[in-house]
């Protein structure tokens, strides 16, 4: 079912390599949208297994991902932070990213997420090239050295959207039996 986010390739004003990024992420964020499908706002709060992970937290988290991963393709390093420089305040407040906090709705969370959506659809758009690249910050976790395209970036966006739609398809069968396709 699409949903205001997605943007389907007969919608979509590019063709070739761009369609096909965009078409596929669009996939993704449906798949994790159909997964909190009808939930209550206590629902999408719950943590169902002993991880943290709640499904709100899910959407919460890849939200930020992609909004933080977009600023890279246009901003490079300032739009990723320095890990060596988060303060406790920084760290509770990244933690708070993966769980419901009191006030929030699962409404306010997937419209926060189309909006997100909606601006790296048009980013995908209207870069000039794929092919720019930016610097990755120093980290264990990337090659040191290493440079990432708008291209490379786009299929880390799709690869975190995939990989949380399976985390939040096994919280969601472990909340109500519900199953994301089935």
């Amino acid at each position: 079912m699409p949903h205001p986010e997605s943007t389907t390739l007969a919608e979509s004003t590019v063709g070739g390599e761009r369609a096909d990024l965009l078409d596929n992420l669009a996939q993704h964020r449906t798949m994790l949208r159909h997964t909190v499908r009808d939930l209550t706002d206590e629902q999408a709060g719950r943590r169902t297994t002993v991880s943290e992970l709640c499904l709100g937290g899910i959407m919460k988290h890849v939200t930020s991902v992609e909004r933080v991963w977009a600023a890279f393709i246009q901003e490079g390093l300032p739009a990723l932070g320095d890990v060596t420089d988060m303060s406790e305040d920084d760290w509770a407040q990244r933690a708070d990213e993966f769980r419901m906090l009191p006030g929030e709705t699962l409404a306010g969370v997937l419209d926060r997420y189309a909006e997100v959506a909606r601006t790296t659809d048009a980013l995908v758009r209207s870069l000039p090239d794929l092919d720019v690249s930016h610097p990755l910050p120093e980290a264990p976790w990337f090659e040191a050295g290493g440079r990432w395209s708008a291209r490379r970036t786009l299929l880390h966006i799709i690869g975190e959207t995939a990989q949380h739609a399976g985390h939040a398809d096994i919280i969601r069968e472990s909340l109500d039996g519900a199953l994301s396709m089935g």
